[in-house]
């Protein structure tokens, strides 16, 4: 039986590959995604959400850094300071296993020093907190629900302050796969859609370039 900030519930809010439910469980009851490289040992509390839903995400995505679970290729990340929206997909989970799926996403095991659990319910709406410098240690409180936060992690930094970087293949299919899962629990609309297609096909279109060769330098 759960005790404690334990039963506190949070709704998790994915914008990247989490939005698929198949991709969340391994972080929650353990194992590894297809095409990824890594297994996750999975939450403290194994239990699937309470309940999920689709909504929009005023801020946008973007793709940076290099993923040890790809293979390599950028991850998604949400800068809730550059115009909209972006569809995301809300979890109904404690917030022991926020804290959890936030410690293996920095690729360390679940742990309850995580502060996150914490600082998850009890920061005000609009609140940035970071609590590392890693790539998932900023959390954001979006919004409330019925007395109960929304809430996510991203990076520290905005999308204007590193260089952009090309997703692998299997991690785009993630997010697609996701964004098929909230478009059948709710209506997008047209500018979420084209804004997260924008942001997809643009990924799409510069793995394409990258991965064409390039012809040979003619001898003079």
């Amino acid at each position: 039986m759960m005790n404690g900030m334990s039963q506190a519930l949070v709704w998790y809010v994915s914008y990247g590959s989490n939005m698929h439910r198949d991709r969340l469980a391994c972080y929650l009851q353990g194992g590894r995604p297809p095409g990824a490289l890594v297994t996750y040992p999975g939450a403290r509390n194994t239990d699937p959400p309470l309940a999920e839903m689709g909504i929009e995400l005023p801020g946008s995505i973007y793709f940076a850094g290099s993923s040890t679970v790809w293979g390599g290729g950028g991850m998604a990340f949400y800068d809730h300071q550059v115009p909209g929206p972006t569809p995301a997909k809300a979890y109904l989970i404690t917030a022991e296993q926020f804290a959890d799926v936030a410690d293996q996403e920095m690729n360390r095991p679940p742990s309850s020093a995580n502060p996150l659990e914490t600082l998850a319910c009890e920061l005000p709406v609009d609140s940035a907190h970071s609590v590392g410098p890693g790539k998932y240690e900023t959390l954001l409180v979006l919004d409330r629900r019925d007395s109960i936060p929304l809430v996510t992690f991203t990076a520290p930094h905005g999308s204007e302050a590193v260089p952009h970087t090309v997703p692998n293949e299997p991690y785009l299919t993630m997010l697609r796969l996701g964004a098929e899962e909230v478009r059948s629990v709710t209506t997008l609309s047209s500018a979420s859609e084209l804004n997260f297609e924008s942001e997809l096909s643009s990924a799409s279109e510069l793995s394409s370039a990258a991965a064409t060769p390039q012809p040979a330098a003619a001898r003079v």
